[in-house]
């Protein structure tokens, strides 16, 4: 069976790292996939079966994939299927390795189109609670950031110029996906937030917090939740024209929690009710 599907004209043996088409999953670093992503051509690379999986079911389009030998009748025939008639790149588990600079996750890769990023408007229409990500550069936290605005309600993501880039491989990964089911885009100012409404409450440590609980935060029909990062916090001047600067009671001498951690606890108490 795997030989007839080897025969098929996408499925691409490759035995070399300098295979015409692989560079853009070895040579490509992710800087340089971010500095692609104002051009019709960026792309971003999606990691694992199920990421995959989701990336495709919100209408994201393949350009191509790379995949363990084993998976293209195993975990990823479906993908392959589904992805139409784009090149499958395949090959001995340790070239692969070799080519990537790491092992694969479940085997498949997969190089998609960057989509344009959409105007805020368009992000946060009918949008009740949104997140502003100012600052933040950790993948792994802006990846976990993103799993907790979809499971817990936030309805949109902004972020700041100078944050990680969301179609990050490894933010992709520690999402699991949902980087691909909320909206997304860069906020620029935010005098943009005011003009569509919101109120912004600040996660910030300061004599003028208030509690994340308070019963002053929960009526509020637009909010804006603002996390900054964990070292040196939020910007003075975000903090400073916040309507709300808001903080989670700490116990046992720990003055905060990781902005991930945070992020959630803050998703949760001010969800929309």
């Amino acid at each position: 069976m795997l030989s007839l599907i080897l025969m098929a004209d996408n499925i691409i043996e490759i035995s070399s790292l300098s295979h015409p088409g692989v560079d853009i999953f070895g040579t490509l670093t992710e800087a340089q996939l971010r500095n692609k992503m104002e051009t019709a051509n960026g792309l971003f690379i999606a990691e694992s079966p199920k990421v995959i999986r989701v990336a495709l079911s919100a209408g994201y389009q393949p350009t191509a994939l790379l995949c363990e030998r084993k998976h293209i009748t195993g975990d990823a025939k479906d993908i392959i299927k589904d992805c139409g008639n784009i090149p499958v790149y395949t090959g001995e588990r340790e070239l692969l390795s070799r080519l990537t600079g790491y092992t694969l996750t479940r085997g498949v890769l997969c190089a998609m189109q960057r989509p344009r990023p959409i105007p805020i408007v368009e992000a946060c229409k009918d949008a009740k609670r949104i997140v502003v990500i100012d600052g933040v550069v950790d993948t792994t936290n802006i990846g976990a950031i993103f799993r907790s605005a979809a499971a817990l309600g936030i309805d949109a993501v902004l972020l700041t110029r100078n944050s990680c880039d969301p179609l990050n491989r490894r933010a992709i990964r520690v999402s699991m996906g949902s980087v691909f089911l909320v909206p997304w885009t860069w906020l620029d100012s935010y005098t943009q937030l005011r003009e569509l409404g919101f109120k912004t409450a600040a996660m910030a440590l300061t004599e003028n917090s208030v509690n994340v609980d308070s019963p002053l935060l929960r009526d509020i029909e637009k909010l804006a939740i603002i996390m900054g990062t964990e070292g040196d916090g939020l910007p003075y001047q975000t903090i400073q024209n916040s309507d709300y600067v808001v903080r989670i009671p700490m116990s046992h001498q720990v003055d905060s929690l990781n902005v991930a951690a945070a992020a959630a606890v803050a998703f949760w108490e001010l969800r929309n009710r």
